[in-house]
């Protein structure tokens, strides 16, 4: 009998010791350490089944701001079983942050089990793509919108070459999307480029990166983003105007109706910083995009102030609220390491 005891007590100590290990591997990545999958490799395998959800950050900047944290946070919960990948320049695979205090949201992120962050090799990224050519000409730092136009090029690379949703850091998402090869329609006609998703080597994107290189001009905002995919889809169908709340469909791609993505356009973007006397459900939307390029005014969440934005913050990336805009003293016990939920 002491001897059953002794053992059920050694199986119960190692599985302590195990769950402590599990635990304190989890724990230390919040302060110091990027989550798995750092290789050009592992990259490939995470991304090679088509559905991932992929954002990027083109700049140097290591610690994402609350609308970033939010956007990649709600993906993450929207879409539990699929790989959300945050691509990052100033990443690199020999990366060490200084603490969880000074990181908080890039730790934040790096916890959620779903979330993946990677490096952004561009000329690794463009490489058997009609882009190479001209990543490896251009002069990055003369060129105007430079941000912007590296950020339209590799988002067309990314989902040709793997597939899946590419999002901006600035789309919160409510509900997941019901298609494989869709665009977003910001108006009538004409087609943003901050939400789109295809198949693996879609042929449409194909012809985007080719026309990128035929009209390149980056002293025209938006001229290599949704001015470009706008052109591609004008000869891609023949498309008339939207019915009610009806998407339009081509071929075997779907041009989503703007309510699915842009309920509040962009000259009304002020109204997501602004308090509304019935929040809205936006049950025709799967996500919001909050227009932060327009946001030179620098509006926040503000905590409290029961506007639009602060309540769907609220609700979509609830560890985002409470962690970033809230403050860490009411946030860390118990908040990180619970997955995607």
């Amino acid at each position: 009998m002491l001897k059953e005891l002794q053992l059920s007590l050694s199986a119960i100590l190692l599985f302590a010791c195990g769950f402590l290990y599990q635990f304190t591997l989890k724990s230390s990545c919040l302060f110091s350490c990027l989550p798995p999958f750092k290789s050009q490799q592992d990259l490939e395998a995470l991304l090679s089944h088509g559905h991932s959800i992929v954002f990027l950050e083109t700049s140097e900047r290591m610690e994402p701001p609350p609308m970033v944290s939010c956007a990649v946070e709600s993906a993450a919960r929207i879409y539990p079983k699929r790989p959300v990948v945050f691509f990052m320049k100033g990443l690199s695979n020999s990366t060490q942050l200084p603490s969880n205090s000074t990181h908080p949201a890039f730790s934040l992120l790096s916890a959620i089990d779903n979330v993946f962050l990677f490096p952004l090799d561009m000329k690794r990224l463009f490489e058997d793509t009609p882009l190479s050519s001209w990543y490896s000409q251009i002069n990055a730092s003369a060129e105007r919108n430079w941000l912007h136009v590296s950020s339209d090029a590799s988002r067309l690379a990314i989902i040709w070459k793997y597939g899946g949703i590419y999002m901006d850091t600035d789309v919160i998402s409510i509900k997941p999307i019901p298609e494989d090869n869709f665009l977003a329609a910001q108006a009538s006609q004409y087609s943003s480029n901050g939400v789109f998703g295809f198949l693996p080597r879609h042929p449409f994107l194909w012809g985007c990166m080719e026309n990128f290189i035929e009209h390149y001009d980056s002293d025209i905002w938006g001229n290599q983003g949704p001015n470009l995919i706008t052109r591609m889809l004008r000869v891609w169908c023949k498309l008339g105007d939207f019915q009610e709340v009806s998407d339009l469909r081509c071929l075997n791609l779907s041009f989503l109706h703007p309510q699915r993505f842009y309920p509040i356009s962009y000259p009304e973007w002020r109204r997501y910083y602004e308090v509304w006397d019935t929040v809205p459900s936006f049950n025709d939307s799967y996500a919001l995009h909050l227009w932060n390029y327009m946001n030179q005014e620098g509006r926040t969440v503000v905590r409290g102030s029961n506007t639009l934005v602060e309540n769907l913050y609220r609700k979509h990336c609830p560890r985002t609220y409470r962690v970033l805009i809230q403050g860490l003293e009411e946030s860390v016990t118990g908040e990180l390491g619970l997955g995607s939920q």
